[in-house]
């Protein structure tokens, strides 16, 4: 079954629903969409009484919102389990702690953060909360010099996060520190069927604009970064399920991937592909797979295929978030055709309420690798340049 919830859902993910029928449990939380009529509604009491006869029933959600409505009404499933060892870092990062014997990292709680020593701690090291989504609240941290810096802002901008999700997707009641992941970074929703076997669905590479960037800006993939880290991503979930003993759940990884080719999780996001529909969405876009049908089918792409006319091409989620340093109270207005005319072949534009979530729109675009440039320049704007204020 489905679960729907803020902050947002795609025209694709309302398609599929009606085209293939599965089963959208009714909650509250649908009146804030444009639903059809066609779609296969499912009481929230029969869900929760089918449901709970199967120990791995397989459910998948847009957001993580929804994870209050599993924890409080599937309660002797394993899905708050599973959800529970992967939305906290710390809990996670113990899972694998034997893969990565010599990584570092350590709990701290958000009212012991002025008083902790970092002195032994291994620099550069990033701090972020350990129950934490998009992004925020993200330091990088290359001495104590940043550490006070740091301490100065922590307040005020988790002050102004605080509020835009549920405790269970953003909670700054823990932090966590861990050592520098370095490599390139990459993203790939996947799921674990119900023999426990990883199918990876698409995998984006992570752009940075520079060694401090920790935004969450561009991500691209392509038939060079499929090919190129489809094996050693399936062998990095076979190990994590052996761990977990997963079964019938999908999931959205952050990894990075060393100069010797090791692959080192930054955090396994529980029940859902890459946030706001995105990932899935461009998956199916650029490679004609619908990941939400791939999951519910246990279905296993044929990646030889479905790469075949895909050369020199890249697809690309880009994130218009509010790194203006302007107030977005202060904003009249977002210049969404300036931004599209920077890009040869826009694919898909979502525009948000920068009033209520800290992001202009969400963009998908198709880029030839020789064109390079549309996305650097992107990737370096602070985006005044699209701003009326």
């Amino acid at each position: 079954m489905i679960i729907l919830d803020k902050p947002y859902v795609s025209d694709l993910l309302k398609q599929t629903l009606i085209k293939n029928q599965f089963p959208l449990i009714n909650t509250e939380s649908l009146s804030n969409f444009r639903l059809s009529n066609e779609i296969n509604f499912v009481q929230p009491k029969q869900a929760v009484k089918t449901l709970l006869l199967q120990e791995n029933p397989k459910v998948y959600s847009n957001s993580e919102n929804a994870i209050d409505w599993v924890s409080k009404n599937l309660t002797t499933t394993k899905l708050p389990q599973y959800i529970n060892l992967f939305k906290d870092k710390v809990k996670f990062r113990t899972l694998v702690r034997d893969m990565y014997p010599n990584f570092f990292f350590k709990e701290i709680p958000y009212v012991n953060l002025e008083k902790t020593d970092i002195s032994s701690f291994p620099k550069p090291f990033i701090l972020k909360p350990s129950i934490g989504f998009f992004s925020m609240g993200v330091y990088k941290i290359d001495n104590q010099t940043d550490w006070d810096n740091m301490l100065k802002r922590v307040d005020i901008e988790m002050g102004e996060v605080r509020n835009l999700y549920p405790k269970e997707v953003m909670d700054s009641t823990n932090f966590i520190a861990e050592e520098l992941i370095e490599g390139d970074e990459f993203a790939f929703d996947a799921y674990f069927n119900e023999h426990g076997k990883p199918v990876v669905l698409g995998i984006l590479k992570h752009l940075f604009s520079s060694g401090n960037d920790v935004s969450d800006r561009i991500y691209y993939t392509s038939k060079n970064i499929i090919e190129e880290n489809l094996a050693k991503f399936n062998q990095f979930m076979q190990e994590v399920g052996k761990r977990a003993n997963i079964k019938n759940f999908p999931v959205h990884i952050e990894v990075r991937v060393t100069a010797k080719g090791e692959v080192i999780p930054i955090e396994v996001n529980p029940m859902r592909f890459g946030g706001w529909c995105t990932t899935a969405d461009l998956t199916t876009h650029a490679f004609g797979l619908n990941p939400y049908e791939y999951y519910f089918e246990n279905r296993t792409p044929n990646w030889t295929e479905l790469l075949q006319g895909k050369e020199g091409k890249h697809f690309c989620v880009v994130i218009l978030d509010n790194s203006t340093g302007i107030a977005a109270s202060e904003i009249k207005d977002f210049d969404y055709e300036k931004v599209l005319k920077r890009f040869n072949k826009p694919i898909d534009l979502r525009k948000v309420n920068w009033l209520e979530y800290p992001l202009f729109g969400i963009l998908f675009t198709e880029t030839n690798e020789n064109n390079y440039a549309e996305i650097e320049a992107i990737l370096k704007s602070d985006l005044k340049e699209f701003v009326i204020v």
